[in-house]
């Protein structure tokens, strides 16, 4: 069982890597958080708080900047992982072989591996081996808001009830609650879609279409996403949770998505570059737009929506032209 006052480790010093470590101190834990930017690092340690991502939240004592990632983990049973799905496998192999052999791994990262088409759970595998307590934190959260401790909700998914149980009552507080699930292969998925579904509702309302053809892609997006779940070995219910519904409708409707805010400045005539360049954050959804239609195209799963924005993002597809592709399709059953 847990330790209470066993430390725990963020790997990630991004936005949600700070909001997650700060909640871990605010439930109580000693905290050491890791990023592999040491200048960053370096900041964040003499001035008390992440300036770049949370400004206005400062560390609490128990919460430590930690430059060295072998003294971070050490004596850690408990490793939270929190960078984008691009960097999940250099950094699960730069920590193996630090980790003791009781050490226990979570990550809120989302997305499928964009090289194999792979969701974090199999990555995982492949670099630890699949004899070690793991777990995936996913739900309809913004880092801005747990950092500044707004109510929040969200669910842990582990292939260790016990481990699920931890994390959620080390995470759990006055302003903070953790469900638990045993469906990592449906939180994930959930996780690495509503991305992509996102971008394509920023671009909708940035074309001025309203509300009746936002809900409608959120609505069907939702199927879709249930669809790919389902296919890869998930469970339908997940996808009416924290992890699926609710993710996705969060992310589609307000503009501290940056996915959302991709899909408006689209919609305006600007570039991913330029989009990107603004946002000054990593869009997840650019990414795994292309990484969901490869998984979608071998699975024979059919996405319509999530196929006209990767034709927009990748294709140069004009955004009124994906409406049109999507609205002139033969009619059929719900």
């Amino acid at each position: 069982m847990r330790v209470p006052d066993q430390p725990i480790a963020v790997i990630g010093a991004g936005s949600w890597g700070t909001a997650l470590a700060l909640q871990f101190a605010r439930s109580g834990r000693e905290v050491r958080l890791w990023g592999r930017d040491a200048e960053q690092l370096a900041a964040i340690s003499a001035d008390g708080v992440n300036r770049r991502y949370l400004p206005d939240v400062p560390f609490p004592d128990n919460l430590r900047v930690e430059a060295d990632l072998g003294a971070c983990l050490d004596g850690v049973k408990d490793i939270l992982i929190a960078v984008p799905s691009h960097g999940l496998r250099e950094t699960l192999i730069k920590v193996q072989p630090l980790l003791d052999s009781a050490a226990r791994i979570c990550w809120a990262t989302k997305g499928f591996e964009l090289s194999t088409g792979k969701l974090p759970h199999q990555v995982a595998g492949e670099v630890l081996g699949d004899d070690r307590a793991m777990a995936v934190l996913s739900g309809p959260t913004f880092a801005k808001e747990v950092g500044a401790g707004l109510p929040t909700a969200l669910t842990i998914a582990a292939s260790d009830a016990e481990f699920a149980d931890d994390l959620a009552a080390a995470l759990s507080g006055d302003s903070f609650r953790a469900y638990t699930s045993g469906d990592m292969i449906g939180v994930e998925v959930g996780g690495a879609v509503k991305n992509v579904l996102a971008i394509g509702a920023g671009i909708s309302d940035g074309l001025g279409f309203g509300a009746n053809t936002r809900i409608a892609l959120i609505n069907r997006g939702l199927v879709e996403m249930t669809r790919l779940g389902v296919a890869l070995g998930a469970n339908q219910d997940t996808f009416m949770g924290l992890a699926g519904m609710g993710d996705l409708v969060l992310t589609c409707t307000d503009n501290l998505s940056r996915n959302r805010r991709m899909g408006l400045a689209l919609a305006q005539g600007k570039s991913i570059e330029e989009a990107q360049e603004e946002i000054q954050q990593v869009v997840e959804g650019v990414l795994a737009a292309k990484a969901v239609k490869q998984v979608a195209d071998r699975m024979s799963v059919e996405m319509p929506i999530c196929q006209q924005i990767y034709r927009i993002l990748y294709e140069g597809l004009a955004p009124r032209e994906a409406v049109v592709a999507l609205m002139g399709r033969a009619l059929k059953p719900e």
